[in-house]
């Protein structure tokens, strides 16, 4: 899949969210997106899936089975999980049983007869990764995907989309919780002042190191800006 000069506000007068982005997504890559909060990251992603279209440029390529995993599901729904994901099987054209085989997978098996509104967030967010999965998609976008989800199923997730990548799935995630950082291979495009720029994983030879010290009750923050701002972080043992 290719972005070609792809540009995209929301109005005509607004200002541009990103202009002139040209990137390629092979099939079988992961790609990070990177950014601080508000920069455009979240629609960037609805843009590669073909959830908003572009102002100016086009998307190219793209392929004809798109999962799509949003920062936050919508649980004001008038369904139970078990309603609504075999409602998602049927529209994607995929057996109801595939409901039952991320149920157990992503372990939420025990909700499948809970309505949606009476979710937890990270229960929730379960569904919204379940109903990108199942049809086994071959272009993968996850935003937020770690946000709120339990230790095991956190734990679980880089070695899935790790699974699809290996099959040929083109995935891109953006991910505050780092749970992907320490996967080989990965691509990075970092959004920032309306530019994206692509930090290839194969980049690393051009970085360099800067040792900063700080306040032990300003590290934690700093080092969460600096990792959404696109920049590998390493904290020295004491």
């Amino acid at each position: 899949m290719r972005l070609e000069r792809v540009a995209f506000r929301y109005r005509r007068r607004d200002p541009w969210v990103f202009r002139d982005v040209t990137v390629s997504l092979p099939e079988g890559s992961v790609t990070e997106v990177t950014g601080h909060n508000g920069a455009g990251k979240s629609t960037l992603l609805r843009v590669m899936a073909g959830l908003r279209r572009p102002r100016a440029g086009a998307v190219k390529d793209r392929p004809a089975r798109v999962g799509y995993a949003p920062e936050r599901f919508p649980v004001d729904q008038p369904f139970s999980v078990r309603a609504y994901l075999g409602h998602m099987a049927a529209i994607r054209r995929v057996p109801a049983a595939a409901c039952d085989v991320w149920a157990e997978r992503l372990s939420f098996d025990h909700l499948l007869d809970v309505r949606l509104s009476e979710l937890s967030k990270g229960s929730a967010q379960k569904i919204g990764l379940a109903q990108a999965l199942m049809a086994d998609p071959e272009l993968l976008i996850l935003d937020e995907p770690f946000a709120g989800l339990d230790a095991a199923t956190r734990d679980s997730l880089p070695e899935l989309i790790s699974e699809f990548a290996s099959r040929g799935s083109t995935v891109v995630v953006s991910d505050h919780q780092r749970c992907i950082e320490a996967m080989p291979g990965v691509d990075r495009l970092h959004v920032a002042n309306g530019t994206v720029t692509a930090l290839s994983s194969e980049g690393a030879s051009h970085w360099t190191v800067l040792e900063v010290e700080v306040p032990e009750d300003e590290a934690d923050t700093l080092e969460t800006k600096l990792r959404a701002d696109g920049y590998r972080v390493r904290r020295r043992e004491q």
